[in-house]
C-alpha cells in the first residue's frame, strides 16, 4: 500500500499539469513550448563576462583580534587575593595570532575549553598564541599581593583591556567602606560573615581597591626596627625668621618600619615634608610623623622644611633627631640674608669644616652668602650645639658703578710674557674712571668704551681707564675693555709660575678668566684666588616640577654620578649623546606613562643627564629632542622596582623627523662606558680655545701698538671668581716641557 501511495505522489509532483497546494492538486498555467532563444551578440558577450568574473574577496579585518568581555572573580585571603579571570573574544585573522591577556598578575594556570593553555611572558605581559578565525574563551587562575595595615587592606588590580569588565570580589568578615577607583560598585551583600561586592571596572586602567574592617584583630608582635639617620641641614638667617631645610637619609638595618617620627623643635612650624616614599605627613603633639609606602624598603630620603619667627639677634640652632635612631650623623650649613655679620659658636662634638666639603645637595639649596659649615656624629654622652649671633647693617646708598660680569682672556708666550684683555659689562651712574692697580712691569696698551677707543690715564697712584666718553650717556649696561701686557719671567724646562690680574675699584659680581698657555708645556696643580670652572657642580634642569620643591626649599637638588648609576625605586633617568658620543646638554626629554597618560618634561643638564621620580611600573614612552637632531622615541616596559639608567644617541637631522625604537633600557656598564667617553670629550673641549682667544690673537697683528709673538697652538684653562672688589686675582700652576 505504501509503494502505491509513493508512486501516485511522485507522478503528481512530476506531472507538469498539476501543482500541490494545501494538500490539493491545482492545474499549472500554460508554458511556451521548448526551443531555441536568439540573443544579440553584445548581450551574449556580457553574460559570458559576468559568468567568468571571479568572486569578490572579503576584506581583511583591520585588527587581528577583539577582546569582548572579561569576568573577574576574586576572594581575599590572609596575605593575597586569588581567583579567576575569564576572557572572551574572537580571532579575526586566519592563522596563528598572539593575544595579550593580562599584565601585573601572577598567573597560576591557564585553560581553554578545559585544556591547559601555554602562555608566553613578553615585557611583563602574559600572551597566548591562538588560532583563527574563531571565537575563544580563556580562563586564568591568578593571584595578587595584598597590603594589610591596622584596620585597612588594599591591592591594585590591573584591569584587562576588554569591551566590558565585571568583577565579583568576596571579602572575609564584616567589611565596610569598600572603595574602588576607578570603577562603579553595582551591588553589595553580606551573609555568614562574608561580604560580596559586584563592580564594573574601566577597561585597561589599574583599579585601586581598599576597604576597612570593624573586626578587632590581635596585632602581631612587631619586629624590632633598627635604622641609621644622616641629616644634612641648611639654616637660613633672614630678617624676620629662621628657616631650617633638612635633607634626611634613612638606612634601615633591621625590621620593616612603616613610619618615622621626628621631634619638632619648640617654636618651629613645619612648612613642608616630602619624599619619594612618603605616603602622608602630619604633626601630632610636637612630633612629625612620616608614613611611608613599602615598609620593606631599606632606604628612604625626606626633605623637611620648618621656620620660626625671629625677634632677637641670637638663637641656638636646632638639630633634628629621628626617634629610636641607632646612629645619628649630619652636616650643618649656615647662610645669611642681606648685609649681615654672623658669629657662630660650636660645641658638643660639632666640627667646623670648609664649604667645599659640605654635601653638594645641601649646597645647591643655598641662595644667600654662606657663613659657616659643620659636621657632627652624635654620641650618647654629648650632644652637638651651635649658638648663632649676628649684627645686621642697614643698606648703603646706590653704588656709582658696578660690573655685572668681567670676561678676561690671557695669552702667555713661551718667554713668559702675558697679554691680557679685560671686558667689563658696566652699569654706571656717574663714575668717570676705573682705577686699575697694575702689577709691576705691566702697562695698558689700549682701551675702549662702548666700542670706541679712549685714552687711558697714568697717575702717581695708579692707572685709570675711562668709563665714560664725550657725548655718551648710557641708560643700560654697556661694555668697557682694556688690554695690558706684563713682562713676566721666561719658562724653563719645568718649574712654577703665576699670573695675576690688577686690582679694580669697581665691584665685580662675577669674574670669568680664560688662560691660554703654549701647547709644549704640560701644566697642573692650579691654585690661587680663582676657582677652576670644571669644579663647579652642574644644576638640575627639571622643568616638569616633578623634581622641584615648593615654598622656601630653593632650587632642585642636582643628581650625582652615584645617584644615576644606582637609581632609587620609582626613578628613571639616563644620558643623551650624539653620534660621536659627545654629551647633548639642554635636550628636551618627555616621559609619558601610557596607562595613566601622565607626562613629565625635563631637560638634560650640562653633563647630558636627566632624571624623573615617582613613576609607577608600566609601559612608558620616552621622547628626546634637540634642535639639529632627529627626535628619538623609545617605548618599553618600565620596572619601577629595578630601574636602570639608559643611553639615548641622537642622530643629526630635522626635529620633525622621528625615530621610534621599542627596546628596554641599557645596562649599567654601557651607561658608565658612554658617560666616561662623554666626560673625556668634554674635558678635551674645555681645553680648546674660545673665540676670545682667537680674537685677541688677531688683534695682535697690526691692531695693538706692540709686537708680541703669541702662541698659535695651546690649551685654555677657565677660572671663575665671584664678588671681587679692589682685590688682586692670582692663578698659580706648575709646568713641565713636553
Amino acid at each position: 500500500m505504501k509503494k502505491i501511495l509513493c508512486v501516485l505522489l511522485t507522478g503528481l509532483l512530476l506531472s507538469p499539469e498539476y501543482l500541490l497546494a494545501d494538500g490539493k492538486s491545482v492545474p499549472l498555467p500554460p508554458v511556451p513550448s521548448s526551443g531555441n532563444v536568439t540573443l544579440p551578440l553584445d548581450e551574449y558577450n556580457r553574460l559570458l563576462e559576468l559568468a567568468n568574473k571571479p568572486a569578490r574577496r572579503t576584506d581583511t579585518p583591520p585588527v587581528p583580534y577583539t577582546m569582548k568581555r572579561a569576568d573577574l572573580k576574586f576572594h581575599a585571603a590572609s596575605e593575597s587575593v586569588q581567583g579567576t579571570v575569564q576572557l572572551q573574544g574572537e580571532i579575526l585573522h586566519k592563522g596563528v595570532t598572539k593575544v595579550p591577556l593580562t599584565t601585573g598578575m601572577a598567573i597560576l594556570d591557564a585553560r581553554q575549553e578545559g585544556k591547559s593553555l601555554p602562555l608566553e611572558l613578553e615585557g611583563g605581559t602574559h600572551t597566548a598564541v591562538l588560532a583563527g578565525p574563531a571565537e575563544f574563551a580563556v580562563t586564568l587562575d591568578a593571584g595578587l599581593p595584598l597590603s594589610i595595615e591596622a584596620g585597612r587592606a588594599s591591592f591594585t588590580l590591573p584591569v584587562p583591556a576588554a569591551g566590558s569588565v565585571r568583577m565579583i570580589l568576596s571579602l572575609p568578615g564584616d567589611r565596610t567602606n569598600v572603595r574602588i577607583s576607578p570603577g562603579l560598585i553595582t551591588s553589595r551583600a553580606s551573609e555568614n560573615g562574608q561580604t560580596t561586592v559586584e563592580a564594573t571596572l574601566v577597561p585597561g586602567q589599574n583599579a585601586s581597591i581598599w576597604w576597612t574592617t570593624r573586626e578587632i584583630v590581635t596585632p602581631a608582635a612587631p619586629k624590632e626596627v633598627r635604622f641609621l639617620s644622616d641629616v644634612k641641614t641648611l639654616i637660613t638667617v633672614s630678617e624676620a625668621d629662621l628657616r631650617i631645610t633638612a635633607l634626611a637619609d634613612i638606612s634601615v638595618v633591621q625590621g620593616d618600619p612603616w613610619q618615622f617620627e621626628l621631634a619638632v623643635p619648640a617654636g618651629y612650624e613645619v612648612t613642608a615634608a616630602t619624599g619619594a616614599s612618603v605616603e602622608s605627613a602630619e604633626v601630632q603633639s610636637g612630633v612629625l610623623i612620616l608614613k611611608v609606602r613599602g615598609a620593606s624598603q631599606k632606604s628612604h630620603q625626606f626633605l623637611i622644611a620648618m621656620e620660626k619667627s625671629l625677634s632677637e639677634t641670637k638663637v641656638d640652632a636646632p638639630f633634628l633627631t629621628f626617634q629610636n635612631s641607632q646612629r645619628e650623623t649630619g652636616e650643618v650649613l649656615v647662610e645669611g640674608a642681606g648685609t649681615i655679620e654672623l658669629r657662630s659658636t660650636e660645641g658638643g662634638g660639632l666640627k667646623r669644616i670648609d664649604f667645599k666639603e659640605i654635601n653638594p645637595y645641601v649646597r645647591s639649596l643655598a641662595r644667600f652668602p654662606l657663613q659657616a659649615a659643620f659636621r657632627y656624629h652624635k654620641q650618647p654622652n654629648e650632644q652637638p650645639s651651635l649658638a648663632l649671633a649676628w649684627t645686621r647693617f642697614p643698606d648703603s646708598s646706590v653704588l656709582a658703578a658696578v660690573v655685572e660680569r668681567a670676561i678676561v682672556t690671557t695669552l702667555v708666550t713661551n718667554e713668559g710674557r702675558s697679554l691680557t684683555e679685560v671686558k667689563l659689562v658696566v652699569k654706571n651712574q656717574a663714575q668717570p674712571f676705573l682705577k686699575v692697580a697694575l702689577p709691576q712691569g705691566a702697562s695698558i696698551l689700549s682701551a675702549e668704551v662702548a666700542g670706541e677707543k679712549v685714552k687711558p690715564v697714568e697717575g702717581s697712584d695708579g692707572n685709570r681707564v675711562p668709563l665714560l666718553r664725550a657725548g655718551f650717556r648710557p641708560r643700560d649696561a654697556y661694555e668697557v675693555s682694556f688690554v695690558f701686557m706684563h713682562s713676566g719671567a721666561p719658562f724653563a724646562k719645568k718649574g712654577g709660575s703665576d699670573i695675576s690680574l690688577p686690582k679694580m675699584d669697581v665691584p665685580i659680581d662675577l669674574l670669568q678668566w680664560e688662560v691660554f698657555l703654549p701647547q709644549q708645556y704640560k701644566v697642573k696643580d692650579f691654585g690661587g684666588d680663582a676657582i677652576a670652572a670644571n669644579l663647579l657642580p652642574a644644576a638640575s634642569q627639571d622643568v616638569s616640577g616633578a623634581e622641584n620643591y615648593d615654598g622656601d626649599l630653593g632650587r632642585a637638588i642636582p643628581f650625582s654620578d652615584v645617584e644615576m648609576n644606582a637609581l632609587l625605586p620609582g626613578q628613571l633617568g639616563g644620558i643623551v649623546v650624539d653620534q660621536t658620543g659627545a654629551i647633548v646638554p639642554n635636550a628636551q626629554v618627555t616621559v609619558k606613562q601610557v596607562e595613566t597618560g601622565a607626562v613629565r618634561n625635563v631637560m638634560t643638564d650640562s653633563s647630558g643627564r636627566w632624571m624623573v621620580s615617582n613613576l609607577s611600573s608600566g609601559n612608558v614612552e620616552v621622547s628626546t629632542s634637540n634642535p639639529g637632531f632627529q627626535r628619538m622615541v623609545r617605548k618599553f616596559f618600565y620596572d619601577g622596582s629595578r630601574p636602570v639608567p639608559f643611553v639615548t644617541a641622537l642622530n643629526i637631522g630635522a626635529v620633525a623627523e622621528t625615530v621610534t625604537v621599542a627596546s628596554a633600557t641599557s645596562s649599567i656598564s654601557e651607561y658608565q662606558r658612554v658617560e666616561r667617553d662623554a666626560k673625556k670629550q668634554a674635558a678635551q673641549q674645555q681645553l680648546a680655545a674660545s673665540a676670545n682667544v682667537t680674537s685677541l690673537q688677531q688683534r695682535v697683528s697690526g691692531v695693538l701698538p706692540v709686537r708680541v709673538d703669541v702662541p698659535r697652538a695651546g690649551n685654555s684653562y677657565h677660572f671663575v671668581r665671584p664678588l671681587v672688589l679692589d682685590e688682586e686675582t692670582k692663578v698659580t700652576f706648575t709646568y713641565k716641557s713636553r
